[in-house]
């Protein structure tokens, strides 16, 4: 049988892989230099005025200019450099899309990824999550603030999702920078949200709430999720984002934990990453698992199969679950307490 023409496999896929690490650093290396905040006030600049301004050799400066420009970071025209268009709206700080701060997670967990086959080895973490958890405090307010920028991004896609009008009390489990809570407690005005999180966590998050309109109606409670005690009586318990750092038994209590919590007829709302029933679709979801795992003791990605299971045997009903709108790979489980 003759092979039809173009069928032939070739190495561009392998090879585009085994150097994508490269766009990273490239990325990270702009973004935290200032490049990018340098050309949104001053557009079209020469190498020359781009490493003055951002403190660079210049022969090593140009060299990233260029690389920025062949990635598709910047446009080169001429002698000169300006911001691509998805760069202004999503790297610039202080812009409305800004992610340079999300991405620095990235940045964070770029060392750990080197050491996958050390984690294939022992099965254990290969750094201590504790690090960005309270013990390093400069860690941890990186980290804070890093997920920070990533949960507004999200959270302006999930939260009009959400129907809180007949709510009061909601608890955020895990809440982390407090961005959930923020958004809720802002979009209505009539209930109050109390944020749980490590005490090295909401010492970071404190600082982020104060600055919200909306900080009188949003408490920051201290705590282990794993043994604080839930205030009761709450409407809704959202769990965001924290579900895929526990094992499977641990989810089941923390679920068990938030019906407790809730009035009958209350909501338990869950934002994660998951995969189909295969665990190899979307594909983000399955690299994120292995991240997940690099730099957390139990850290995973469970499929939406396996969170309705839990859903159901910690006695909650008429379990709903949607994707968020692309590219997000998020998606949003809602579950009553009968």
């Amino acid at each position: 049988m003759n092979k039809q023409p173009g069928t032939a496999p070739t190495p561009v896929r392998i090879m585009e892989m085994a150097g994508a690490f490269q766009s990273s650093g490239i990325l990270f290396a702009a973004s935290d230099s200032g490049i990018f905040a340098h050309l949104a006030t001053f557009p079209a600049s020469t190498a020359e005025q781009v490493c003055s301004a951002c403190g660079f050799d210049q022969r090593a400066g140009r060299l990233l200019l260029d690389a920025c420009a062949a990635i598709g970071l910047l446009v080169k025209e001429d002698d000169t450099y300006r911001i691509a268009a998805d760069t202004a709206a999503f790297l610039v700080p202080g812009q409305p899309g800004d992610l340079s701060r999300a991405i620095r997670y990235y940045r964070d967990v770029y060392a750990a990824w080197g050491h996958l086959p050390e984690l294939l080895r022992s099965g254990a973490p290969v750094e201590s999550p504790e690090t960005h958890l309270g013990d390093d405090p400069a860690r941890t307010e990186a980290f804070v603030h890093a997920m920070h920028g990533r949960a507004m991004g999200i959270g302006r896609a999930v939260v009009p999702l959400l129907d809180l009008s007949d709510c009061k009390h909601v608890l955020d489990v895990g809440g982390g920078s407090g961005a959930y809570s923020i958004l809720i407690a802002e979009a209505w005005p009539h209930l109050s949200c109390t944020m749980l999180d490590l005490p090295g966590v909401a010492r970071v998050a404190r600082g982020i709430v104060a600055r919200s309109p909306a900080a009188d109606r949003i408490a920051v409670m201290e705590g282990d999720y794993h043994t604080a005690q839930f205030p009761a009586g709450q409407d809704v318990v959202l769990l965001f984002g924290m579900l895929h750092q526990e094992s499977p038994s641990d989810i089941l209590r923390i679920l068990q934990r938030s019906r407790a919590a809730l009035r009958p007829g209350g909501t338990v709302a869950v934002l994660d990453m998951m995969t189909d029933s295969s665990r190899c679709s979307p594909a983000f979801s399955a690299i994120f698992g292995l991240n997940m795992a690099l730099t957390t003791k139990n850290g995973w990605v469970f499929s939406d199969a396996d969170l309705a299971g839990w859903l159901r045997d910690s006695g909650f009903d008429s379990t709903y679950c949607r994707p968020l709108p692309p590219p997000m790979p998020h998606w949003l489980v809602t579950a009553f307490r009968p």
